[in-house]
């Protein structure tokens, strides 16, 4: 698995069962067909998508997400940078958690000043920007990569909400 391939699986669950080809996945989340396609032979690999790689595996999924993710992809908050807001400095997750510190992803165009997380891939920032689903769900994500336990309990709550009410 290469994180990349979280965001792909995420980007599918949002597209809620609309008829969609790699070029669409590919140019929302400004990777290569390419990448997309070895992407969806990996998350097959791993069972996390069927074998026609159009239905996400939501448990499976939501089982990697809340245990594996965080020793897989673990994330450290890094130097201050000015980027867009993520994990509890995300403005939905700003209802439930309030810290003083931001939490970012480096962008050039971000307003807020915060320490920098590492996103999942290259392009995150451009994909999330476009899509406030995704936006909203990988901010979740760097919760449990990053957050405290009550801060991972209540992103875990959130994801499974999302991930098995999206039909």
């Amino acid at each position: 698995m290469r994180p990349q391939d979280i965001v792909v699986l995420i980007k599918i669950l949002t597209m809620y069962n609309e008829s969609w080809q790699l070029k669409d996945l590919a140019n929302s989340l400004y990777i290569s067909n390419s990448e997309v396609s070895e992407s969806l032979e990996r998350s097959v690999y791993a069972g996390l998508i069927d074998f026609g790689k159009r239905n996400v595996h939501r448990g499976n999924l939501l089982d990697f997400l809340i245990y594996g993710m965080k020793y897989v992809f673990p994330a450290q908050p890094g130097i201050l940078a000015r980027g867009l807001p993520t994990a509890h400095s995300h403005p939905f997750l700003q209802t439930f958690i309030s810290s003083d510190q931001a939490y970012v992803w480096p962008s050039p165009s971000g307003s807020i000043l915060g320490q920098a997380i590492e996103p999942l891939y290259a392009n995150q920032v451009k994909a999330a920007q476009g899509d406030d689903e995704l936006y909203r769900l990988l901010a979740l994500l760097d919760v449990i990569r990053v957050g405290k336990l009550r801060e991972k309990n209540i992103a875990e709550k959130e994801l499974k909400e999302i991930l098995y009410h999206v039909t």
